[in-house]
């Protein structure tokens, strides 16, 4: 169902019309960030409004927002019984032992932790909670780029007025940018994917090859393994990848989008400038000289060439070596290294992030003040974080643990006991200055990779697929009833 008409689908079955900019539909998902780490082979997929709905049922008989829920209803043991509880919708990996820590060390409050789903079958049941007006937990676990599709539904707390920008400068810079919309404060920051350069070094050393700093070695290099007779590629160019391109773009200085939640009903739209026309254009021009592939990740064929050798290298945020691992028929003789993101400018370098969640206060909440207090502490200590590193493998935005000796210095067996916190992503995290997404990113995302599988397949120039792509999402801002500014 394209996802106009699954806007207008759900809006009539709620017995309204279309909902405009106060419903802004999730439609199709790209891979949730933080579920990639867990399971990278969830399938891309549409949730018909019957699905919707279904899932309604279970979202009320659970963890309801707006009160106390009572023990049986949580996943969690709740340790004090008199103490008032605030019901939270999380997937976080090994989240059960961080609510046991807080819980644990709180008598004035308890987490009441359920787990609705990842990402889009979270998002669609709390839509449908939005909806209804009931059914919403107090707290809510988001990916950043579906912040503004909640706060434009007014659907999500303001934190500044509960003592968010007390907390702030515990965070990187990057990481509170991303929950933030004009002078408001969305969501308190919990894991984040600085991106590297991931690399076979046993490859790289059998051709000589030496680790590229900026784009133009990249692509020279692509050429010297291909010229050496290696089987595969240097890497390949995700078309299908959303936020990955989306940090390309950025590191080049574009900035796509803007977003305000004080003028909810004005978007700004800027994908065809000349640094995504730099950026489409280089790596088209290596797919057309078959120096790298273009193939849609997280599918088998992708997965194969990752792990067995037809794939030199991978771009890919801080959690991309547990995909690495996760997955089967791997080269036994594999030697994986990471390194700095290769730069446009080394003088001048721009780290980028590729995904990144953190926790909200749903307007449902009825102890806003307790609700956002547990937005703010349940991964605000070292020893919270200690269990979310070791694990559920996030990667933290809070500095205490983020610029901590313990973090720096852990040696990841996968890269021969290389210490990859210190010398790739910290260093990335801490340089990130933070994206806009558009209260319909989603839709936005369908559309981008539409764009670019047409570029890599020779049927559009970069240069027009980003006009393109321009257009169509301004005429679909407009038909929602936005103003492009």
């Amino acid at each position: 169902m394209p996802i106009a008409l699954l806007s207008r689908h759900i809006a009539r079955a709620v017995g309204g019309t279309n909902l405009g900019p106060r419903f802004l539909t999730l439609g199709k998902t790209q891979l949730s960030h933080t579920h990639e780490r867990k399971s990278h082979l969830m399938k891309k997929r549409i949730v018909a409004a019957v699905g919707v709905f279904a899932t309604l049922a279970a979202a009320l008989t659970g963890c309801s927002g707006g009160g106390t829920a009572s023990a049986s209803s949580c996943t969690n043991t709740i340790v004090q019984d008199g103490a008032p509880q605030v019901t939270v919708w999380a997937w976080y990996p090994a989240f059960q032992d961080v609510v046991d820590q807080f819980n644990n060390t709180h008598t004035d409050v308890q987490v009441c932790w359920s787990n609705a789903g990842q990402g889009l079958d979270e998002y669609s049941k709390f839509s449908t909670a939005i909806q209804a007006k009931t059914g919403a937990p107090d707290v809510i676990m988001l990916e950043n780029e579906v912040l503004p599709t909640f706060t434009a539904q007014n659907a999500l707390e303001d934190l500044t007025s509960y003592g968010a920008n007390d907390v702030k400068t515990n965070y990187t810079a990057g990481a509170w940018k991303d929950v933030s919309s004009g002078s408001g404060v969305y969501a308190i920051p919990v894991d984040a994917g600085p991106v590297g350069f991931l690399y076979r070094k046993d490859i790289f050393d059998k051709y000589g090859i030496t680790v590229p700093k900026t784009w133009d070695e990249y692509a020279e290099d692509a050429q010297k393994l291909k010229d050496a007779g290696f089987s595969g590629v240097i890497g390949n160019y995700q078309t299908n990848g959303t936020a990955f391109n989306v940090a390309l773009f950025a590191q080049a200085g574009a900035e796509l989008y803007s977003f305000d939640s004080s003028s909810p009903t004005t978007v700004g739209i800027d994908v065809d400038n000349a640094a995504t026309v730099k950026v489409l254009s280089f790596w088209n021009d290596l797919i057309q000289k078959g120096l790298v592939s273009a193939d849609d990740s997280n599918t088998s064929d992708w997965t194969t060439k990752m792990v067995s050798g037809g794939y030199a290298s991978y771009i890919v945020a801080s959690w991309g070596s547990g995909y690495l691992q996760g997955a089967s028929g791997a080269d036994e003789d594999a030697v994986w290294q990471a390194a700095p993101l290769p730069q446009w400018d080394a003088k001048n370098p721009v780290q980028v992030n590729q995904g990144g969640s953190s926790f909200a206060v749903t307007t449902q909440a009825k102890d806003k003040a307790l609700s956002a207090e547990v937005a703010k502490e349940i991964f605000g200590t070292q020893d919270a974080w200690k269990i979310g590193i070791e694990k559920g493998a996030l990667f933290p935005t809070y500095g205490p643990i983020l610029n901590s000796t313990y973090f720096a210095e852990r040696e990841d067996p996968f890269f021969s006991n290389q210490q990859t916190n210190k010398e790739v992503f910290i260093p990335a995290a801490q340089a990130y200055t933070g994206y806009t997404f558009l209260p319909f990113q989603t839709y936005a995302y369908d559309q981008q990779t539409q764009a670019f599988s047409a570029v890599a397949k020779g049927t559009k120039s970069p240069t027009q697929a980003l006009t393109d792509l321009q257009d169509t999402l301004v005429n679909y801002a407009k038909q929602q009833g936005f103003t492009v500014k």
